[in-house]
C-alpha cells in the first residue's frame, strides 16, 4: 500500500462510526478497545483504532491468541464484530471471487 494514502489514527478514527464494514487483518492491539475504555487495562491510554464505531467489523484471525501486549480485546465479543479464521490473504481473496 502506498504510504502516501495511509491515514493517521487521529485523521480516520473519525471515520469509523460513518463506516458500514471495516476489514481488520494483522493488527490486534491497535484495534483493542481496552486501549480507550478501561482505564484498568495494561493498555489504557494506547493510541487505538476505534473500528468498533463501523456498523460492522470483520477480524481476520489465525486463532484466538491474543496479541503483543498479552492481553484480551474486547473487540472480538462485541455484538457487531465477527471473525474469520484461516489465512487472511486467502480469505480476502474468495471475498474478492465472491464479489
Amino acid at each position: 500500500m502506498p504510504y502516501d494514502i495511509v491515514l493517521e489514527m487521529d485523521e480516520i478514527n473519525e471515520d469509523f462510526a460513518a463506516t458500514d464494514v471495516v476489514l481488520v487483518i494483522g493488527a490486534n492491539d491497535t484495534v483493542n478497545p481496552a486501549g480507550a475504555e478501561d482505564p484498568g487495562s495494561p493498555i489504557a491510554g494506547m493510541p487505538v483504532l476505534t473500528v468498533w464505531e463501523a456498523g460492522k467489523v470483520i477480524v481476520f484471525k489465525r486463532s484466538m491468541a491474543s496479541g503483543y501486549a498479552g492481553v484480551q480485546n474486547p473487540l472480538f465479543f462485541k455484538e457487531n464484530t465477527s471473525m474469520l479464521f484461516g489465512d487472511a490473504k486467502a480469505r480476502v481473496e474468495d471475498i474478492v471471487g465472491a464479489l
